[in-house]
């Protein structure tokens, strides 16, 4: 007796709070105590990161707010903690940097306002056209290359402010930051070197031996102490702006700078949602629903346009955070709401007290984080398997650290269509000879795309075939369509014209097992009608010598059936 497949569940087809479908009180405990574990490690990572932007730390706080809850309610993964990552705050400074706007606090806050709002209104417009899968396309080397020149970016631009230097280089590029932190090295504070150093050593260890210990709120309690009891800033060391008391008071985006601001949004929402997917992949249970592409377009872009009006910078779902939260016990989403129930109330009791953090504990926290994007793992891994991967990777970082993170964002995003189109643009299909039939059976689709390619395969094979034997030339070229599903007009005429060329070296194209959509719309042709009455159409039927069909899944080859041709075999581009 066989044992049944397992079947996955579904995608959760609840539009409101999709997560707490059968929620049950006693997972009430383990989702308030992850919340607060996770609000520990989410509130003082996005304060930081904030920082990465040249933006006030209580973006960052702000940004741990109507966001979370906003996912919660939308959003269908159980553990994923939506607030901002490293690379959107990077894509975010480099956005403003571009703008013109980023060395203007006052400008640049308000100016994010707009820029959150675009990110949100094009992931929920890719929502409405159902551009989930297509975005997806986007392969693992490029996100790959684009965090390593990211994290390169990102850790350098850290590393002034762990040397208590004055440098403002951040969004400018990676080598334009090596040349001022370089030429400000004499300045470096030594109380300052040696809270970073210890922060840094700190989260270290503890991520190491103590991962359940939240390393980054250790380092920030450790730095306020430090520098309220042992009197850092009379020895140099810089503390942050001070933080306002209160929630953020609604804001309307200013929409003169929608032009110089979309690039980077689009950018920007890019890589929010293929943050977000993977790492609701990542963190996905077996027992949790299937996740929901367009559902997670829809939930991040609703976080973004609501958090957009309060001083947010734009969401995506982080795997550290992520990962506390799951590590944590989180059930549902109700951890989140917990978390920016925390974050409220930081905002209303404890914001004196974050006055006296120094500027060194996060750029600590930054520098520990983004580091952990140079994958030389994964670059190693693809120059092992593939070598087109591992350049399209190298290629996106290169771009990344010269011309900038959005450039890198936009030759990855190019990259990896160009590869898609060079994929699906090669013939397929297998080959066999009976006396003077040549059967070539399709592989797959025909469209604009590979027809032409397709076509100049079959000529090198004809021609390989009287080179072998000129005495018994090809009379008959039969063409199994029936894995072509559906076809256009392009198509069709492309076909018609190659029966002509085949018709002129002396031999008889017929077509078998077209049907579908695709047989409907060539009988609206007047060559496939001609086809037709002179009987050169009809379902599969097999050849004189034609050899057995093989079952499906079958990995043999067949006697007298040649491989599939491909680049290596003559039908390449």
């Amino acid at each position: 007796m066989s044992t049944p497949r397992p079947v996955l569940p579904p995608p959760n087809r609840r539009w409101l709070f999709p997560t707490l479908r059968g929620y049950q009180v006693a997972w009430l405990r383990a989702d308030v105590l992850a919340g607060i574990t996770a609000g520990a490690v989410v509130i003082p990572q996005a304060m930081a990161y904030s920082t990465i932007a040249n933006l006030p730390v209580e973006i960052g706080l702000y940004t741990c707010m109507l966001p979370l809850i906003v996912y919660a309610a939308i959003g269908g993964s159980r553990a994923m903690s939506v607030t901002t990552t490293s690379t959107i705050a990077t894509l975010t400074a480099t956005t403003l940097v571009s703008a013109g706007v980023a060395d203007d606090a006052v400008t640049a806050t308000s100016d994010l306002v707009t820029l959150t709002l675009l990110v949100g209104v094009i992931l929920i417009v890719a929502r409405v056209f159902r551009l989930g899968v297509i975005i997806e396309n986007i392969n693992e080397a490029t996100l790959v290359g684009i965090k390593v020149g990211l994290g390169a970016t990102v850790a350098l631009g850290q590393v002034p402010r762990l040397l208590g230097i004055d440098v403002q280089a951040t969004g400018h590029g990676f080598f334009s930051t090596v040349v001022a932190t370089i030429e400000a090295l004499p300045g470096t504070n030594a109380a300052t070197l040696v809270l970073s150093l210890g922060s840094i050593a700190v989260l270290l260890v503890l991520r190491r031996w103590a991962p359940r210990v939240p390393g980054q709120l250790v380092v920030v309690v450790a730095g306020i102490l430090l520098a309220s009891v042992a009197g850092l800033p009379r020895v140099g060391v810089d503390l942050i702006d001070p933080v306002p008391t209160g929630l953020p008071l609604p804001a309307l985006p200013p929409l003169d700078g929608v032009v110089a601001l979309l690039p980077g949004a689009l950018a920007i929402a890019v890589m929010a949602f293929l943050e977000s997917a993977s790492v609701a992949r990542g963190i996905r249970s077996p027992g949790d629903p299937q996740v929901d592409s367009n559902r997670e377009l829809l939930a991040n872009g609703a976080a973004s346009v609501a958090g957009a009006f309060f001083h947010s910078l734009p969401a995506a779902g982080g795997f550290s955070q992520s990962a506390v939260n799951q590590r944590a016990g989180a059930k549902t989403q109700v951890a989140s709401v917990v978390t920016a129930a925390l974050a409220i109330l930081v905002a209303l009791v404890l914001a004196p007290v974050l006055d006296y953090l120094p500027q060194a504990t996060l750029a600590a926290m930054v520098f520990v984080a983004v580091v952990g994007l140079i994958d030389v793992r994964g670059l190693v891994r693809f120059a092992r398997a593939s070598r087109i991967e591992f350049w399209i990777c190298v290629t996106t970082a290169v771009v990344g650290l010269v011309a900038g993170l959005l450039p890198a964002v936009i030759a990855g995003v190019v990259l990896t269509l160009g590869t898609v189109l060079r994929e699906i643009s090669r013939p397929r299909f297998t080959r066999h000879r009976a006396g003077s039939v040549l059967r070539v059976s399709l592989g797959g689709g025909l469209y604009t795309g590979n027809v032409f390619a397709t076509q100049r395969a079959i000529e090198r094979v004809l021609d390989e075939e009287y080179a072998v034997d000129p005495q018994h030339p090809i009379a008959v070229l039969e063409v199994d369509a029936s894995a072509v599903p559906m076809t256009t007009l392009t198509v069709i005429d492309a076909l018609a014209d190659f029966d002509r060329d085949l018709a002129g070296r002396g031999v008889q194209l017929r077509i078998r097992g077209l049907a579908g959509d695709a047989l409907a719309l060539a009988r609206k042709t007047r060559w496939w009608t001609a086809l037709e009455r002179d009987g050169r159409t009809a379902p599969l039927s097999p050849v004189e010598g034609d050899p057995p069909a093989s079952s499906a899944g079958d990995s043999g080859r067949t006697p007298g059936t040649r491989a599939p041709v491909g680049p290596d075999e003559g039908a390449g581009e």
